[in-house]
């Protein structure tokens, strides 16, 4: 006792600190499997839509940087028009299927636990795992995307040009470090740094949107030149509308902030009445969040649109041109004076840098919901800290593969973007059809097909972004499966639950050496379970007064990790005791009966094998793939594992 008071009085080491910063606030995925039905649920209590808004308008917002550039390169003269079919799609097509996302998948997976739902077994995980690995790659290039994009502006400011010139992958890295220690100290700081950065660049853009205005009405030559030229190069309406929605999907990027709005969904605020269960009130406040911040960006892509093909000479738009991605900056900076510009350039640059706060919002909210729960990444992966420290590394990586090149990683964006939406738009059409909602059907069906065609087209015109999606899918679907292995031998139950049959049994065991059999129901007769108790006292020279009690475990879904373990108990043909249990492995699911027997009891529990009959490493894989094989050794291996003290550990016999 004396060693243990020290013990208590002396100061942690500086690991253990380390360690407990690094591992404090463990984010609430996945808590739902972990915890007992009796056990209540804690709600979030979250911010306000409108604060949240602003998090994933860093992202949104923030493509006002460069969507303008973008439809005049892609449209020319027709880009106003475009941009209006954008903008169409956008209210009429993402706007109702992510409000829809939020009614049924209200904890911020999205279209993704949609989707999983369909699936079972390991097609369901791979499945799952696929579309992770295109939000990854939305997300993570958008955090390097946005960074390489600030350095830009960063670079080609006029102040700053010659001594910067160079240095823009340096730039990039920092941007990203940067972005990386805010959410190490918290993510109250990411969401406060973000409605002031919202609020200073949409009041900006207000005034560059207001001037360029101005000068358009104010020069009314302009209107005319554009309206004439327009006519002469498309001839009339019809064939203007024809180019422009042939052209849309060169501008889906502004489409980019959807995702990222679901995503960061647990973090608004609910309503007193909401539970885990029904989160009334915070879906009803990411409906306004999803629903204003589209109203706000659809205004400003029309206006902005607009005033940047009437005023800036096109040769400017192309690369090397002085609006190349800077279009509203170079607005600011011809018509408000190169001190208004300048303070224009450092909000942009500011909230392209943040733009990838909501992303790695999403990548915390989303990944960490998964993977530890499908065995595939270790239990510290549900902790924040550290899965920052994880995506900003992987972040540094991309921005040195691409060299900090906003084009070359458009293409992964894009894709990124158009897969996770058409994945939403399918999510939500199926979720219509179950609930019978034959005109919600069509509608989702419809935009279904619009964002599958915008998908498949950009995919043609750039099929890099498959292939970095593809790298990006491949690693995690590695990185996971190498971790499964690795956690393959790890005690997975959550609970263990006895009706009052199966508690009768081990009480009445308890009181003499508790002895279990393991058995593979197969008839389930009485001359089964007469020579299964035969062989096992031949096998392990057992005296025949001692008493068995059987266990059957029913394999259901192998490819789940983590689950409760109910168990049943009945009487077989008048004689023979039977625990019966249901489970994803045979060796997890003994191993958690056989320590809760010895918890409850005090006694160490005894069960009985035989060898499984053909070559081990086979065996061992159809332990792995499908909860069974090699149950012997794996149970001892679980065994060992859960308790290092041989002493208390529960007896495994093979015969």
């Amino acid at each position: 006792m004396a060693t243990a008071d020290k013990v208590a009085r002396t100061s942690p080491p500086r690991a253990s600190r380390l360690r407990a910063w690094m591992l404090q606030g463990l984010s609430d995925m996945g808590k739902g499997t972990q915890r007992k039905e009796a056990e209540p649920e804690p709600v979030h209590k979250g911010q306000p839509w409108w604060r949240v808004m602003c998090l994933t308008g860093v992202d949104y917002f923030s493509t006002l940087g460069y969507q303008p550039g973008i439809a005049a390169l892609a449209a020319g003269l027709l880009s106003p028009v475009a941009t209006i079919v954008l903008v169409i799609v956008t209210l009429a097509g993402a706007l109702p299927v992510y409000r829809r996302v939020a009614e049924e998948s209200p904890h911020g997976q999205g279209s993704i636990a949609m989707l999983e739902r369909l699936l079972t077994f390991w097609k369901g995980k791979l499945f799952v795992l696929t579309l992770l690995g295109f939000a990854a790659t939305d997300f993570l290039i958008t955090i390097t995307l946005s960074a390489a994009d600030a350095s830009t502006h960063l670079v080609e400011n006029p102040h700053l040009t010659e001594t910067l010139h160079d240095k823009q992958l340096l730039i990039t890295l920092i941007l990203v470090a940067l972005l990386g220690a805010v959410f190490l100290k918290g993510f109250l700081e990411a969401i406060g740094v973000a409605v002031v950065l919202v609020g200073i660049y949409l009041g900006l853009n207000v005034v560059v949107t207001i001037a360029g205005l101005w000068h358009v009405i104010t020069e009314g030559h302009v209107i005319t030149d554009w309206s004439t030229a327009l006519t002469a190069e498309h001839g009339n309406v019809f064939a203007m509308i024809g180019v422009a929605l042939l052209v849309f999907p060169k501008l889906a990027l502004g489409l980019s902030g959807f995702e990222t709005g679901v995503a960061v969904m647990p973090h608004v605020e609910g309503e007193p009445g909401d539970t885990e269960e029904k989160p009334t009130g915070r879906i009803r406040g990411t409906k306004k969040l999803l629903t204003v911040a589209a109203v706000i960006m659809s205004v400003f892509l029309i206006a902005t649109s607009f005033i940047t093909t009437l005023l800036i000479p096109e040769k400017e738009f192309e690369s090397g041109g002085d609006a190349n991605g800077r279009a509203l900056a170079f607005l600011a900076h011809e018509y408000l004076g190169n001190a208004f510009g300048t303070v224009y350039d450092v909000s942009t640059i500011a909230i392209l840098w943040f733009a990838g706060a909501s992303a790695m919002a999403g990548l915390l909210n989303l990944m960490p919901r998964y993977l530890p729960r499908y065995g595939m990444a270790p239990h510290w992966a549900r902790a924040v800290r550290p899965m920052v420290i994880v995506f900003t590394l992987v972040a540094f990586l991309v921005t040195w593969i691409f060299d900090a090149d906003v084009d070359a990683q458009g293409g992964a964006y894009a894709t990124g973007v158009l897969v996770l939406i058409s994945s939403a738009a399918i999510a939500v059409t199926i979720a219509a059809r179950k609930a019978g909602q034959r005109n919600w059907t069509i509608a989702f069906a419809v935009i279904s097909a619009v964002f599958l065609y915008t998908t498949v087209v950009n995919i043609i015109e750039r099929p890099d972004g498959v292939k970095i999606g593809a790298c990006f899918i491949a690693a995690i679907i590695l990185v996971s499966l190498l971790s499964r292995l690795a956690r393959a031998f790890e005690l997975r139950v959550t609970h263990v639950t006895l009706d009052t049959m199966a508690e009768r049994f081990v009480r009445d065991i308890a009181s003499r050496r508790a002895r279990f059999i393991a058995n593979e129901p197969d008839n389930r007769d009485i001359t089964e379970y007469r020579e299964k108790i035969e062989q096992i006292r031949a096998d392990n020279d057992v005296p025949t007064q001692e008493d068995f009690v059987f266990v059957e475990v029913t394999v259901l879904d192998a490819s789940e990790f983590e689950a409760g373990l109910n168990v049943r108990g009945e009487v077989m043909h008048g004689r023979y005791r039977v625990l019966t249990l249901e489970s994803s492995s045979i060796p997890n699911a003994l191993a958690a009966l056989l320590l809760y027997v010895r918890d409850t009891t005090g006694q160490t529990p005894h069960i009985y094998f035989e060898w499984t009959e053909g070559n081990p490493f086979t065996n061992f894989l159809r332990f792995f793939l499908f909860g069974q094989g090699e149950v012997a050794p794996v149970t001892r291996e679980v065994l060992r594992e859960a308790e290092p003290d041989r002493a208390r550990r529960p007896k495994v016999h093979v015969g």
